[in-house]
């Protein structure tokens, strides 16, 4: 899939399911979402649990910080991309979302916004990478959301906290494109 069919598919249904287990990706596959965060995975797994997400038609991205048995090096991303094959990864680390887009991985690029330095350190690495996606962490923030939002030419999906139909429909409002969350009473919104 290319890069403006996922993010079609994204704006399409904004609720992205974050997953930690089998029984997450289970549940998951048989809701109404389009895409799912894999974020916890390891070397025994990973090809089943993409194999199962890509069958029920989801966007399937892998965190690769939360990768066990897999190294967290190029040699990695190439595997990933190569044998896995999913839609696109996740990292908080800006080699790794450089990587992945010149072998052709969508990346989305993952910052944690604790203090104005956070702020200003992530926007320099996002303006600097040109990520196909940021995902701002907590997202629960709807002022910074929008903030973020209006500096970067880049979809925003915002995630962490996000508890209730409330806070999405106000963090959708505050410019996020979508959001990713692991409360699983939000993934059929």
């Amino acid at each position: 899939m290319d890069r403006i069919e996922i993010l079609e598919k994204i704006e399409g249904n904004p609720i992205i399911a974050a997953v930690r287990s089998e029984e997450d990706l289970e549940y998951a596959v048989n809701t109404t979402v389009s895409t799912i965060f894999l974020l916890h995975a390891d070397i025994f797994n990973l090809s089943p649990f993409v194999e199962k997400a890509r069958n029920s038609g989801k966007n399937i991205f892998i965190h690769m910080d939360m990768l066990e048995g897999i190294g967290k090096d190029n040699k990695a991303i190439d595997y990933i991309h190569r044998e896995i094959r999913p839609d696109g990864i996740i990292s908080t680390k800006s080699s790794h979302i450089k990587y992945a887009m010149e072998k052709g991985l969508f990346a989305i690029q993952r910052v944690f916004l604790i203090d104005s330095q956070s702020y200003k350190q992530s926007v320099k690495s996002i303006l600097t990478v040109q990520p196909d996606m940021v995902e701002v962490l907590p997202g629960i923030m709807p002022g910074i959301i929008r903030r973020i939002s209006g500096r970067l030419s880049i979809p925003v999906i915002a995630g962490g906290l996000i508890e209730s139909k409330d806070d999405v429909i106000q963090i959708l409002g505050s410019g996020a494109m979508a959001i990713s969350t692991s409360k699983k009473e939000l993934w059929n919104l």
